[in-house]
Formats: C-alpha cells, sequence, structure tokens
C-alpha cells in the first residue's frame, strides 16, 4: 500500500483534508475510502476527522479511478518536456488547467488529454498543481496514477521549486524580503482569498527584486508554500499589488497591460520514477516583455 509520513505543514489538520491533496481528490472521495477501512493510521483503520500530529505514518488503498466523460479539444500551450510519466507544459494567459462550472470546456486537461495523462481526480487527471487563468507559466502534469502520486507527496513536502517573474505596483524599500503571513477565504467575499480569514492556513512568499523601473519593481518571487492566490494577496497585503491585478490590486490596468504581471517561469523537483534532478524555464511572453520593455524604454 502506498503511503507517507505526516510533516510539520500537515500536522494540525484533518486527516480527510489532507488525504484528499494527497491524492488530487475531492474530500468527499477521501472521506468514503477512509470509512471503507483503506486508511490504515499508525497500524490502525482511521477516522475522517482525526487531527493528524506530525511523524504519523499513514497507508491507503488508492481510490478506483473513475471513468472519465472528458473529450479532447484544440486547446493552446507549449510543450516543453514528455516523457513516460509526466508533461511540463507552458500554459498561456487566458486558459484555466482544468474543468470547473463556468468553465467546462477549453481548458489544459481537454487539450492534454490525447498525451495520456492520469492520476488524481477524474475531472482533473494528471493535474499537480494549477496556475490562475490569467497567470501564464510552467505546470507538471503526470501521466500515471503513481507518478501523479509521487509528485502530489512532493509539493506536500515542499520539495518542488517555483519561482515566478512578478511587476508590482510601487518601490519595495527592501531588494529581498518574506512574508510570512497565513490566508484563508475572505470572511465575507467567498471568492476571494485574505490575510484576515477565520480559516488561516500557513502562507510563506520569498522575493528579491530584479529590476526597479520607474513607478514599479520586478520580482522574482519564490513559493515556499502554494496557497491559492498566494502571490497576488500577499503582496497586495505588502501594500505592492501584482500589475494587473483588478481583484486584489483595486485599480485599473495600466495601459498596455491585459492581465496581471505573473509569470511562473522556473520549476524544478525530483522525477517522480528515477529520482533524476529535472529543471524548467520559461522566458516571459510577448505581451509581458513588450510592458516591460516599455517601462524600461521611458525611463
Amino acid at each position: 500500500m502506498p503511503g507517507f509520513v505526516v510533516g510539520e505543514g500537515e500536522a494540525g489538520r484533518r486527516l480527510d483534508t489532507v488525504l484528499a491533496g494527497r491524492l488530487g481528490t475531492s474530500r468527499a472521495v477521501a472521506q468514503r475510502l477512509i470509512e471503507s477501512g483503506a486508511v490504515i493510521l499508525d497500524g490502525h483503520p482511521a477516522t475522517k476527522a482525526h487531527v493528524l500530529r506530525t511523524g504519523e505514518s499513514l497507508a491507503y488503498e488508492p481510490p478506483a479511478q473513475a471513468a472519465t466523460t472528458l473529450v479532447a479539444e484544440p486547446v493552446s500551450y507549449r510543450l516543453v518536456y514528455e516523457d513516460e510519466a509526466l508533461l511540463v507544459v507552458d500554459k498561456p494567459a487566458g486558459v484555466v488547467v482544468h474543468p470547473a462550472p463556468g468553465n467546462e470546456h477549453g481548458t489544459l486537461v481537454q487539450g492534454l488529454l490525447e498525451h495520456g495523462i492520469a492520476g488524481g481526480h477524474e475531472s482533473r487527471p494528471g493535474i499537480v498543481h494549477r496556475l490562475d487563468r490569467d497567470t501564464s507559466g510552467l505546470l507538471i502534469v503526470a501521466r500515471s496514477a503513481e507518478a501523479h502520486r509521487r509528485l502530489v507527496e512532493q509539493m506536500a513536502r515542499r520539495e518542488i521549486g517555483r519561482c515566478y517573474a512578478a511587476l508590482v505596483v510601487g518601490a519595495l524599500p527592501h531588494d529581498t524580503g518574506t512574508i510570512d503571513a497565513p490566508l484563508g477565504r475572505h470572511p465575507r467575499d467567498r471568492k476571494r482569498i485574505s490575510v484576515h480569514t477565520t480559516r488561516p492556513r500557513r502562507a510563506v512568499t520569498h522575493f528579491t527584486v530584479r529590476d526597479r523601473p520607474s513607478g514599479y519593481t520586478l520580482l522574482e518571487v519564490r513559493l515556499e508554500t502554494g496557497r491559492t492566490h498566494q502571490i497576488r494577496v500577499h503582496l497586495a497585503a505588502l501594500g505592492h499589488p501584482v500589475a494587473g491585478d483588478v481583484v486584489y490590486g483595486h485599480a485599473p490596468r495600466p495601459d498596455g497591460l491585459e492581465r496581471q504581471f505573473l509569470h511562473a517561469g522556473h520549476l524544478e523537483f525530483a522525477h517522480p520514477l528515477s529520482g533524476a534532478p529535472l529543471s524548467f524555464d520559461a522566458p516571459l511572453p510577448d505581451d509581458l516583455a513588450r510592458f516591460l520593455a516599455g517601462l524600461s524604454a521611458s525611463r
């Protein structure tokens, strides 16, 4: 049976929630798996409401993979790397990663179905992590259940390195910094994430200044955790929102920028089957490169 040892980042959370994240399934699927007796905690059948402690050992029988009803569709992306276990793709802005209410078609998952992606939830096979619709850049997608499981475990152990290019409004006073501020759903607007929340989860973002064009600061941002909208919310809370982010920036987009200036430009991780180190880079897409060049030219 596959399994894992509870790390510090998972301690204090319910078993069903953590297991759902590890498997890439819904919480309901994880609960059914636990209730069936297929999850063993330190040698004994687990309960779904158990609060995990660091060092506990879990083993589980993976849930049966449901037949997918997804149909392949033509979707724009750039294939960066491919082998029998995984794909690395460069997702353009404007493409949603997987189907969800209101975005049932034209997603990256549907564009990748012909590559034999697999593992995790039947509505998002192979998906290990996500990017917002209007964030471009690199994503790992699994091609087997075993590869998916191992990659999700790497992500949970924070062993997958992810760096972003982010242009923020204003001049940051320091050249490097760390934002350690818990995040969760906004108490009144459930579509937004906030540092002011009733259900906080630890979130850590590191940044380094790469350039200081007039009125802005170009950052290299490294994620230690991977919460929804983490970079955008953390930088906005710092008083320097991502340029073009109308949700958290509370200002119109500047002329010449049609979306948030956020690009996942670097990935590094161990191959899920061989353990070999892998590293990938994706240059700024044309729209962001043009906007940045325009700022530099106006200095």
